[in-house]
């Protein structure tokens, strides 16, 4: 490789209401651009040699925000300048995204064999209800597309975090997956590390006049299937409001089947969110290289 040269790691933010998910979307269909289409665009702005290709370590659909997705690029740089700083890179990217509400909060530069989907460890997903809101008029400004507004007044939790239980582990989570081109091609059986229930807070809980219940379901697994998060979310917001009981939910998980899965129970988009994406420190760091010789080092590992 070429002294020029390197791969980043970068961790970014958005919110996704005005994107149609976060990876490209296929050019007959851009009558709205993914997070991805504008993250390429910001780097083609900074006039690398080599042709853009981001490849993102998670696909949220549209409408799902990140408050930390990520994802890995090369980046030669012309007239044999040397690789950008983390920082300078940051700033930088930053600068051309300033019309969108993408931010890329940090990066790393990392080997050149590092993948940011396959070397992830860890995806924590957080769902965020508000409970006692009629009209979604009634939500502070703030919250505006940022949560799932349900009329009820309370959730039977405990009820919530019992039907939460029988889903840590691993499972087949066929019952939980919504039909895609994917579903012949990757395996439904998947471990759930995390399924909590816990209460939240809304963004301006300190500075609104009346308060807000909210509640947060959290999430984590290596890797997820098509909106299962939000097929999980809405069969556990039915037990809270007893509309499915606890065994009912594991008779579905049980089933091991897509069309088990009741009709129009899924979590709407907008309440969910991407919160953390896990990497092992060992497969961040460059081998052999001092911070120094990072400035002028062409990327390469020997791992």
């Amino acid at each position: 490789m070429h002294n020029n040269w390197a791969r980043y790691l970068v961790f970014f933010q958005y919110i996704g209401t005005n994107y149609r998910g976060a990876v490209k979307v296929p050019p007959n269909q851009l009558v709205r651009k993914g997070v991805q289409d504008h993250m390429e665009d910001a780097i083609r702005r900074l006039r690398p040699l080599n042709p853009v290709s981001l490849s993102v370590s998670s696909r949220t659909d549209t409408g799902v925000h990140a408050l930390s997705n990520s994802a890995h690029f090369d980046l030669q740089r012309m007239n044999d300048k040397p690789p950008f700083t983390e920082d300078v890179l940051v700033e930088a990217l930053n600068f051309h995204l300033k019309a969108e509400q993408i931010r890329i909060t940090c990066a790393h530069r990392v080997p050149d064999d590092f993948h940011a989907r396959f070397r992830a460890r860890y995806r924590t997903y957080v769902y965020r209800l508000a409970l006692g809101i009629s009209h979604h008029s009634l939500l502070p400004l703030t919250e505006r597309d940022l949560c799932w507004n349900l009329r009820n007044q309370t959730l039977d939790v405990e009820a919530m975090r019992e039907a939460a239980a029988l889903l840590v582990g691993t499972h087949d989570f066929s019952s939980f997956r919504a039909v895609n081109s994917d579903i012949h091609f990757k395996s439904p059986v998947k471990t759930l590390n995390v399924a909590s229930v816990q209460p939240g807070s809304s963004f301006v809980h300190a500075h609104f006049h009346r308060e807000i219940p909210f509640w947060e379901l959290t999430f984590t697994s290596r890797s997820f299937l098509y909106k299962q998060v939000r097929r999980m979310t809405g069969a556990l917001v039915a037990v809270g409001r007893g509309q499915l009981s606890v065994p009912r939910l594991q008779e579905i998980l049980e089933a091991r089947d897509s069309l088990a899965y009741p009709q129009g129970l899924a979590a709407p988009a907008n309440g969910l969110f991407l919160t953390r994406v896990d990497y092992r420190e060992t497969d961040l760091q460059l081998s052999q290289q001092t911070s120094e010789e990072q400035l002028v080092s062409s990327g390469n590992s020997e791992d």
